[in-house]
């Protein structure tokens, strides 16, 4: 997989921008602030929607302008499709693909895949758990798109569940002189005027929650192998790694009682649907996190928040026989994210198609043995494209065509032979 064009219109620092770009190694120098980051990110934004630099997507509309743009013209497996991407103040995103609308932007995921090496994946190792849920989830909605969809039901779900919890918080409080539930009912789930509404939302959050947690914990164990390996190649043959996922949503029970309908007659839909990822049964770890909802609810009512779920798991990254987070050294800790991405594009590639590799001036932040290591472990991408201030950081094995950005323009030594028309006519590719 490669990107053969990439245009901008007023993302970020570009008015406009058009980049030729070829399969292999592409180096794109410039000094800080010239707009090369940009220019990768927007590759990265198409394949995950979302930037590694910023949480929203208002930032990556350019100054004074309303609506950002991007396209990019990708070759996978033989064939060529447009992607654009269209991003507005105040109003939905849009997603195309050769031209044609999709219902919701999200389609596009899985089209073009990424790994991206940047100076923020320190926060991978060092910061809070949210980064490492992140790197989970964005890799999961590349290798299977339709998790987007559950993500996004599972967000809305605890927007709308952590609402109703403050605000229900607020009233018993008021009811029973500062608690959350009166004494006789410690558990808060039978107080007056809210129990109902939770039960509701308490089984759209089990199911999509669950449905969230088992597909991270899948990709955990398929990362396991593959990051224990890269840290090595990386740091050293004697390296010790670890990396597990830790849950709030308990394991199912094998003997747990069944559960049981209104009136007391057995659920037995827990056994025709007991595969949690099914969305409309409910499983028994469905059961295990409605429990678990249960018994926590009078410290959610206390507290005005949901305490229970894949937005309060972690990804526990373990070095020799301790967390790496706190005890890591910083090239340790650069070596620990460098393993993180290296096996995800290993993962990726497994699949059957290279992403494409973006190192996004990497590697003035590494030393030369751990730049090298990189470069001989990713030069055989279909193509990696590396930003650099200096070109003298690049280590000699991803010395390749080299396109200087400087003051607004994008200068291509050498340009590659293309097409008079850069992107496909409409109808050539038909759809995706």
């Amino acid at each position: 997989m490669w990107i053969r064009h990439l245009s901008l219109t007023d993302f970020r620092s570009w008015p406009a921008a058009d980049l030729p770009l070829t399969p292999g190694v592409t180096v794109l120098v410039g000094r800080n602030g010239a707009g090369k980051t940009n220019l990768v990110e927007a590759a990265g934004y198409l394949a995950t929607l979302s930037s590694h630099r910023v949480a929203g997507d208002a930032a990556l509309i350019a100054r004074g302008a309303t609506t950002a743009v991007v396209r990019a013209a990708v070759v996978s497996q033989g064939r060529e499709l447009l992607l654009e991407t269209e991003l507005t103040t105040g109003r939905p995103n849009k997603a195309r693909i050769n031209r044609s609308p999709l219902r919701r932007p999200r389609e596009l995921l899985g089209v073009l895949r990424t790994v991206l090496f940047a100076p923020e994946d320190l926060a991978l190792v060092r910061g809070d758990p949210s980064e490492r849920r992140r790197f989970l989830d964005d890799l999961l909605v590349q290798r299977t798109p339709r998790l987007a969809g559950v993500r996004a039901d599972y967000d809305r779900v605890l927007k709308q569940r952590n609402a109703l919890l403050k605000s229900a918080g607020g009233r018993l409080r008021r009811q029973f002189g500062g608690r959350s539930a009166s004494p006789a009912d410690p558990d808060g789930s039978t107080a007056p005027g809210e129990p109902s509404t939770l039960d509701v939302w308490d089984q759209h959050l089990a199911e999509t929650g669950v449905a969230l947690v088992t597909a991270r914990e899948e990709l955990v164990e398929q990362l396991r192998p593959l990051v224990r390996d890269a840290y090595r190649e990386v740091a050293g043959p004697d390296a010790v790694v670890d990396v597990r996922y830790r849950s709030t949503v308990p394991a199912a029970l094998a003997d747990a009682a069944p559960p049981t309908l209104p009136d007391g007659t057995v659920d037995d839909r827990t056994d025709d649907r007991a595969d949690d990822r099914d969305l409309t049964g409910r499983g028994p770890r469905v059961v295990a996190m409605l429990e678990a909802l249960t018994r926590r609810r009078a410290d959610e009512l206390d507290r005005g928040i949901s305490l229970v779920g894949p937005h309060r798991d972690e990804l526990e990254l373990m070095l020799a026989d301790g967390p790496a987070k706190g005890f890591a050294s910083h090239g340790e800790s650069w070596s620990y994210a460098l393993a993180l991405r290296i096996a995800s594009f290993r993962l990726l590639r497994a699949d059957g198609v290279d992403p494409v590799l973006i190192l996004d001036d990497v590697f003035a932040e590494l030393d030369s043995r751990r730049r090298d290591r990189l470069a001989d472990l990713v030069a055989d991408a279909d193509q990696v494209l590396v930003t650099a201030a200096v070109a003298g950081d690049v280590p000699a094995g991803l010395r390749g065509r080299q396109i200087q950005v400087q003051d607004g323009t994008i200068t291509v030594p050498e340009q590659p032979e293309q097409p008079e028309q850069p992107w496909p006519v409409d109808g050539d590719e038909g759809g995706r």
